[in-house]
């Protein structure tokens, strides 16, 4: 896919670029079986109105430019606002319990894969949940590619099997990176995805009660009940504005324990001012806190992302999730 001509963005044609809405391909991080591509506004009005002249902006583009992409890698995947194309790599292989809880696939185990291409080549970010057997593999095969590897961490307290997340980044040729890709998935048992059911079937919680709760709709997903949100602000890595859809999202996922109950996981984006305000309204509600981290080595700002768990009422949960999530400066409900 051959590099386009960067036209000098307008405000609204930035707006209309970067303000990437709807539901996700996955739920990020966690997911993400959506949470990284997911939608939301992902830039405020100042910037849309003023687009920095010193910073690229992701170039428009179509399903068919990315189909090089999807064939190398042996995965298709949806493209977000016309400007982010992204592959899920959802772990259905593995059984993973923790606190007594058997995971949905969807709650934790979506990685995923989001492709943007800008002025000077393609933009890879994206997110593998591996096996520790799998690890030293993965990390050989993504260094050998020229991919980076920005975290790399746990997002349960208890797990059994262990299960690591692998963020990794990287700029450069479409089809080079696709195919490097391919060789650190090659080294794990991530199975191709299944083709989505016709319908998605009701999640057996009061959706309606948790979503009054936390003041926004979420979607259905393979199970689970969950949000992907993006920050009311502007992102960057001090030369690409990065779309929410690249994984800078706050995702939460519920999944019915039966009984009204649900377990709760995800995790905030947020920036380091932010950071104690949402642990003490976590902690406030009873929710556990489990990780503390950075995906990325250069945005601005700064962001970190907080993972939690919790199991009782959904939307007692959903309720003491609240004030956590008004304290990230999240976007609008849509």
């Amino acid at each position: 896919m051959p590099p386009r001509t960067l036209i000098k963005p307008t405000a609204g044609s930035v707006a209309a670029l970067l303000l990437v809405t709807g539901a996700g391909l996955l739920a990020a991080c966690g997911a993400r079986t959506s949470r990284a591509v997911g939608g939301g506004t992902d830039v405020v009005a100042a910037q849309a109105a003023f687009p920095d002249k010193h910073l690229q902006y992701p170039v428009r583009t179509t399903d068919a430019d990315w189909q090089p992409v999807a064939a190398a890698l042996g995965r298709t995947g949806t493209l977000a606002g016309s400007v982010v194309y992204g592959i899920p790599l959802l772990r259905t292989d593995l059984d993973v319990t923790t606190e007594g809880v058997t995971l949905k696939p969807g709650m934790l185990l979506g990685g995923y894969a989001a492709f943007a291409q800008y002025h000077d080549g393609t933009m890879l970010m994206g997110d593998l949940v591996v096996t520790e057997d799998e690890l030293p593999r993965v990390t050989d095969a993504l260094q050998a590619a020229g991919i980076d590897q920005t975290a790399l961490h746990k997002h349960l307290l208890q797990q059994s099997p262990p299960i690591w997340w692998a963020h990794l980044h990287a700029m450069g040729d479409p089809l080079k990176l696709a195919r490097g890709l391919k060789s650190a998935l090659n080294a794990t048992a991530i199975p191709p995805a299944s083709p989505p059911p016709a319908t998605e079937p009701p999640v057996d919680l009061d959706t309606a009660g948790i979503s009054r709760a936390l003041g926004r709709k979420g979607t259905a997903e393979g199970g689970i009940y969950r949000f992907t949100i993006a920050r009311h602000q502007s992102v960057d890595d001090g030369t690409h504005v990065l779309p929410a859809a690249l994984g800078l999202t706050t995702g939460i996922n519920f999944q019915p324990l039966g009984g009204d109950k649900a377990a709760v996981d995800g995790d905030f984006v947020m920036t380091a001012p932010e950071v104690q305000h949402v642990i003490r309204a976590l902690r406030r509600g009873g929710i556990d806190i489990v990780e503390l981290h950075n995906h990325s080595l250069d945005d601005r700002p700064r962001l970190f992302y907080l993972h939690f768990w919790a199991a009782a009422d959904a939307v007692t949960l959903a309720r003491a999730l609240r004030p956590a999530l008004d304290a990230t400066a999240p976007a609008p409900a849509s």
